[in-house]
């Protein structure tokens, strides 16, 4: 993926910035200082960092001691050189690796070179190159990956301490008795930490906001919420702009818009969805084609730049799913009132709308603003019962919105589109919130019918930019980049112990041709789903950017986000972006298009992490209730610490930890990709089908710790036991790509560079 190069600073805001750090003077001043003296909002911290990068690139601003930012100069004059510049990665051990800001390859940094350093932290390392490998040290720490902790106080002693639940903050916090500020011993709270220069110290915090005992539904939710500084609530002055944003529609603007109302017109979404932004019409036209719009909620009319609602989903950036309810992007009013393409209503929208052959070959195409009105909801299973032969109120119009949908779908997968999209967890709560059931909810032809058309207005959309007479003016893409090379090899071997060949010709524009045929070999078969989650880590993660590289998974040469705005704001951008072009403006600022797209993207990846965290909090929750059961499951990961097993009757994992499996001593090794008995030989890969009982849940971590258990039920002995039992020794190669960094050992033999990485579902799926 493209690195995007640090934008300049310019302008009032550079200046005013500029000022400040010269003011503090030598010593410094911080970047939290500085969000307080302009007056920004946390949320805002990305567009801070982004004009300190542009004043660093020139030299204006430098990082002192403490990560503090003094002006240019001012570092050399503390003796501040002989280090380079990393993000630091903490494992599993204490230890770390520093990923050079220069590039290069990734520097450990054995447990006591850490210093003060937490992970994700931006710090100063010095490299000693010795008669090894190379070891870096921690001068100083430069910039916090995070100050502020979601966590539990707990008491050892005489101290009351914090349990972080950010998993990656290997240390506890210290609370001293007068930063309590009212908190209980149990009880949720976010705590900010104070400056930490002694190592041999431990981190102090002060409460700043207690959340409720820990345990109880709503204070686990609200914890993730802030864990990952996600809004519970609109600001009051954004619900007041929302209320005063006027609901009708005027004679003048209907006239300024292409009248869709009198085309058969459907909305498919879940049954649950409040925020319908997408519809479809479809008709006959007199030459025998189609005619087939794409209708999506004109969010832009609505919400207007620089108002008090855009600024707050501009920050947002996107809406957030958890296992019990939406973060919107946007204030109800707008998502589910004056945007949604509610049925029987007058509604603005902006379109796509195609002619199409009966091969869904496009004739013509035309974008702009309509106003259309829907005369039927349907729900998937509503459009799916059609589908599959029912009868029903606009039963021709699904059918033959579904033969063009599946006809683009073939032509999709035959230029190389990958296919290899997993099911969604979704849990049943009771009214406390306790789950009663979890299972995946599985995609379907009706699902696949709203999809490609959506697929098809994005690629459109985007082409009519990209491929403009004169040149193609500066607009927002989603891009996705070419499959690390590394784990596509990871993949093939895997495929390979299955017996089953990724075969390409070296090419990455082979691959996904290859993957398609992979997939659909092992349809129906125990394999599918380890080799599609292999598939997935093994892919690039696809961002928002002005630089048009294309959409590698889609297999587009040009790929947008047009039809989603009630929930991310990169489409209320390109609707934006789209009408200033169709009507003739001239080039939009590339460099605030980028800004905005680098934020959408830490943001979707940020409401990502917090949605999987809710499901992982919602499955240790279900198995609390199981722990003493057995099931039966799928090894799922391989790690130097365990077994990660996924049951097969919930999608609930856990972990089988390597010194707890019997009957020998089991070390992970990466270059076969296994799990092996050092004495017996046995083997663990991949797919592996394993009987485990559950043996305990740890709430505050959100993981669950499974034993393997024996044909009649009874969980096996630990190796400290010496109760040996299998004789298997067939060679089992195996990855998940969650091992050792390739090139590095911990020098105790623990310990990885990243973790298992979580699985979960997300809400609606709209690429």
């Amino acid at each position: 993926m493209r690195k995007n190069k640090p934008r300049r600073a310019e302008g009032p805001a550079g200046n005013d910035i500029l000022a400040l750090v010269r003011e503090a003077g030598p010593t410094g001043i911080t970047a939290q200082q500085l969000m307080l003296k302009v007056g920004l909002d946390k949320r805002e911290r990305d567009l801070l960092q982004e004009v300190l990068s542009g004043l660093m690139a020139k030299n204006k601003v430098e990082i002192g001691q403490r990560g503090r930012y003094v002006a240019g100069g001012s570092r050399a004059a503390e003796g501040g050189g002989g280090g380079v510049e990393a993000q630091l990665d903490i494992i599993a051990s204490g230890a770390g690796y520093a990923r050079l800001s220069a590039g290069g390859e990734d520097v450990y940094v054995p447990e006591h070179a850490v210093g003060t350093a937490l992970h994700g932290d931006k710090v100063l390392i010095r490299v000693q190159h010795g008669r090894g490998r190379p070891e870096g040290k921690v001068l100083r720490v430069l910039e916090r990956r995070r100050t502020r902790f979601v966590g539990k106080v707990e008491k050892q002693g005489q101290q009351y301490v914090l349990r972080a639940d950010d998993q990656k903050m290997n240390r506890m916090l210290l609370i001293p008795p007068e930063s309590l500020h009212g908190a209980a011993v149990g009880e949720k709270v976010v705590a900010e930490m104070a400056e930490w220069t002694n190592p041999r110290e431990m981190p102090r915090c002060s409460v700043e906001r207690i959340l409720g005992k820990a345990g109880e539904h709503e204070v686990e939710i609200h914890a993730i919420l802030a864990e990952f500084d996600l809004p519970s609530e609109f600001p009051v002055s954004v619900e007041a702009a929302a209320e005063a944003i006027p609901a009708g529609i005027s004679n003048a603007e209907i006239a300024n818009r292409r009248d869709v109302r009198g085309i058969p017109t459907i909305t498919i979404d879940p049954e649950v969805a409040k925020d319908l932004d997408d519809a479809l019409s479809v008709r006959k036209l007199s030459n025998g084609h189609w005619e087939v719009g794409i209708h999506i909620a004109d969010v832009s009319h609505y919400v207007r730049p620089g108002t008090p609602v855009d600024k707050e989903a501009a920050a947002r950036a996107t809406s957030v799913y958890l296992v019990d309810r939406v973060v919107p992007m946007l204030p109800e009013r707008l998502s589910n009132n004056l945007c949604s393409l509610n049925p029987h209503e007058d509604k603005l929208s902006f379109s796509a709308i195609f002619e199409l052959d009966n091969r869904a070959r496009i004739h013509n195409e035309w974008f702009g603003r309509t106003i259309m009105r829907s005369d039927r909801r349907f729900a998937y299973a509503d459009a799916q019962a059609i589908i599959d032969g029912g009868d029903g109120d606009f039963r021709a119009e699904v059918l033959m919105l579904y033969e063009l949908s599946q006809v683009l779908r073939k032509e999709r997968m035959d230029n190389g589109a990958l296919e290899v999209g997993g099911n969604e967890v979704k849990f049943r709560l009771d009214d406390r919130g306790r789950p009663i059931e979890v299972y995946e909810k599985v995609m379907g032809p009706a699902n696949w019918l709203i999809e490609e058309f959506m697929l098809l207005a994005n690629k459109q959309v985007a082409a009519s930019i990209s491929h403009r007479k004169g040149g193609a003016p500066p607009f927002v893409y989603r891009i996705h980049d070419l499959p690390d090379p590394e784990k596509v090899q990871q993949l093939r071997m895997l495929a390979k112990s299955f017996g089953h060949e990724l075969k390409t010709d070296g090419r990455p524009e082979d691959l996904p041709k290859a993957i398609n045929a992979l997939m659909h070999k092992i349809k129906g078969s125990e394999e599918e789903n380890i080799l599609k989650q292999l598939t997935i880590r093994s892919m690039s993660k696809a961002i928002y950017s002005t630089d048009n590289i294309g959409h590698y998974g889609l297999a587009f040469r040009d790929y947008t986000h047009f039809t989603s705005p009630i929930r991310r704001y990169p489409d209320l951008m390109v609707h934006r972006a789209l009408a200033h072009y169709l009507a003739g403006g001239k080039a939009l600022n590339k460099q605030a298009l980028e800004l905005s797209c680098v934020h959408s993207s830490q943001m979707e990846k940020r409401a990502a992490d917090a949605e999987r965290a809710s499901i992982k909090f919602k499955q240790a929750e279900y198995m609390l209730q199981r722990v003493g059961q057995t099931f039966v499951g799928i090894v799922s990961g391989l790690t130097a610490w365990g077994l990660y097993v996924e049951l097969a009757e919930n999608k609930c994992e856990g972990m089988i930890a390597l010194r707890d499996l019997p009957g020998d001593r089991y070390a992970f090794i990466q270059e076969q990709y296994t799990v092996v008995g050092q004495r017996t030989g046995r083997r663990f890969r991949l797919g592996d089908e394993l009987q485990v009982m559950v043996r305990g849940v740890d709430m505050e971590k959100r993981t669950v710790d499974f034993s393997l258990v024996d044909e009649v039920g009874i969980p096996m002995q630990s190796a400290k036991t010496g109760r040996g039992l299998w004789d298997e020794t067939r060679p089992y190669p195996a990855s998940d790509g969650h091992g050792q960094r390739k090139g590095f050992r911990s020098p105790k033999g623990t310990g990885s560079k990243k973790g298992k990485k979580e699985k979960g579902g997300k809400g609606k799926k709209r690429r």
